[in-house]
């Protein structure tokens, strides 16, 4: 059996719909991701049979209604949808994990470049997010963080707090 690779479009297809809807809205209204909207727009209107020109013009929770039902995404709508959703929600989440750790950051943004956790931390750093944030909101960010960068996030492929749970169930965020 082949272990296979978790991409942000495989995370993106094992969430739930509300999940999806959440990251979507976050998507939509960025300011900063034009290129990917109009991307976005254009496979809602290829997979729903709509104009274009009408997906462009929907407002931000239809066009999140409409992304979060796309099971095939692309990978980089579904990374940038991710990393959009963690940037404008999830940021008390990212600094508590980044502080458990012991990285600099301001706000959840790491401040220097080519940081590398110490990989014994990982799991006493997820383990305490665990018990301050709700489960699935933690495992879609750990989640992200492995699929996003797996070389440096690799030791959280053994950390409960982003596996699957064991009733499999369909809010699930990480590929089976």
């Amino acid at each position: 059996m082949s272990e296979t690779t978790l991409t942000p479009s495989r995370l993106w297809k094992h969430m739930s719909l509300d999940q999806r809807t959440r990251i979507a809205r976050a998507f939509w209204s960025d300011t900063e991701a034009t290129d990917d909207q109009v991307q976005a727009a254009l496979l809602i209107a290829q997979q729903k049979k709509f104009r274009p020109k009408t997906v462009i013009g929907l407002d931000v929770d239809r066009k999140a209604r409409h992304l979060a039902t796309i099971g095939p995404m692309p990978e980089q709508i579904a990374a940038r949808a991710l990393i959009v959703y963690h940037l404008a929600e999830q940021r008390p989440l990212m600094g508590a994990f980044l502080d458990a750790l012991g990285i600099k950051h301001e706000n959840g943004l790491i401040q220097e470049d080519e940081v590398k956790p110490d990989a014994k931390q990982i799991p006493v750093a997820a383990a305490a997010i665990g018990k301050q944030f709700p489960v699935e909101d933690v495992r879609i960010y750990l989640n992200t963080l492995l699929c996003q960068d797996p070389e440096t996030w690799g030791a959280l492929k053994q950390v409960p707090q982003a596996q699957e749970p064991e009733s499999g169930s369909k809010t699930s965020n990480v590929v089976p």
